[in-house]
């Protein structure tokens, strides 16, 4: 039901639902998300930052990835991951007819803006279980610190 209703010729919002689509199928990407969110719906990898005490925390969820072949830079506070999602589906197989396909593929890149207080010489990073984590250590300086009343 909800389709004939976006799909009936005088509702606006079905007309940009339609567009949508088909600019999905074109660019392989939602153009205009249907949802708010920081990135397009399907960008990869999908992240979570977050900071502790001493440290910024990066989590990539990117399964199915060669660690090997993951690049992680830090230049100037900007974190960038890059790296190339392979499909897992024969290319060479003629009987094989692919009618949907969801799981992002090919190369992608993701960019992260970073605190000022972060120390570009105490960089970690690790990936396990199709999770990559990013520890980017806190300048001493920028954590608390308790001071002794006299």
């Amino acid at each position: 039901m909800y389709e004939s209703i976006l799909n009936h010729p005088g509702n606006l919002f079905g007309q940009f639902e339609r567009l949508r689509r088909e600019l999905d199928d074109v660019f392989g990407v939602a153009a205009l998300p249907s949802s708010i969110r920081s990135v397009a719906p399907g960008t990869l990898p999908a992240v979570n930052v977050g900071r502790t005490q001493s440290s910024v925390e990066i989590y990539a969820f990117a399964p199915g990835l060669d660690a090997s072949k993951i690049e992680v830079t830090l230049d100037r506070g900007v974190l960038r991951i890059a790296g190339e999602r392979a499909s897992g589906i024969p290319a060479d197989d003629p009987k094989l007819h692919v009618y949907s396909r969801e799981r992002g593929t090919g190369s992608f890149s993701r960019a992260i803006a970073l605190p000022d207080d972060i120390d570009p010489g105490q960089v970690t990073a690790s990936y396990r279980d199709g999770v990559l984590n990013v520890s980017v250590a806190r300048r001493e300086s920028a954590q608390p610190k308790r001071i002794t009343v006299q």
